[in-house]
């Protein structure tokens, strides 16, 4: 088990079940997935900038990535259907909770000037996105061989009903947000 996991488990559920109440078990909010997602828009004159993407993300998740194509062509960027503009990976159960656990630990505290997360981007219906500006912040990427410095996406998909529920749920858990 992982150290997140076990930190769910053995104190976030019953620090949970005491503040908002719950009487059974299921009803405790848990984290159901994590997306990664790494968008490239200079794909479309550059196609080499996916293979980088998709060889960065995968170290980053420890999983395959999937390569995300254009749904419809844009004339104004130059953009056809079919064409990859992107990658992104979903992880669940233990790799979802190592990389959470990195992103918290080792990540974050690497990014510059970092004064903590906003709580304002919940959805209505607790799910959290992050955006980080650049993706050396993780340990596995080796900084002298990335052609350029890109951002990602990262959203917490959780079962809660509410943002405050999952607000209280990450903050537990570890996440840093600011006051």
């Amino acid at each position: 088990m992982t150290a997140l996991k076990d930190k769910y488990t053995n104190e976030c559920v019953a620090a949970l079940r005491e503040a908002y109440g719950y009487t059974n078990s299921h009803q405790v909010p848990r984290i159901e997935k994590v997306v990664l997602n790494m968008g490239i828009g200079e794909a479309v004159q550059n196609p080499k900038m996916i293979e980088g993407a998709v060889e960065e993300l995968t170290s980053i998740a420890g999983q395959k990535v999937i390569v995300t194509k254009a749904k419809k062509s844009i004339a104004t960027f130059k953009l056809r259907a079919g064409v990859p503009i992107g990658c992104c990976v979903t992880l669940r159960g233990d790799k979802m909770y190592d990389f959470l656990n990195k992103f918290i630990n080792i990540a974050l505290p690497r990014v510059r000037d970092f004064r903590g997360l906003s709580a304002k981007t919940f959805d209505g219906r607790g799910n959290f996105s992050v955006g980080v500006r650049e993706q050396i912040i993780f340990p596995e990427i080796n900084y002298d061989k990335i052609d350029k410095i890109k951002g990602l996406n990262i959203s917490i998909v959780t079962t809660a009903k509410s943002d405050d529920e999952a607000r209280t749920l990450l903050r537990l858990l570890g996440f840093p947000f600011r006051k």
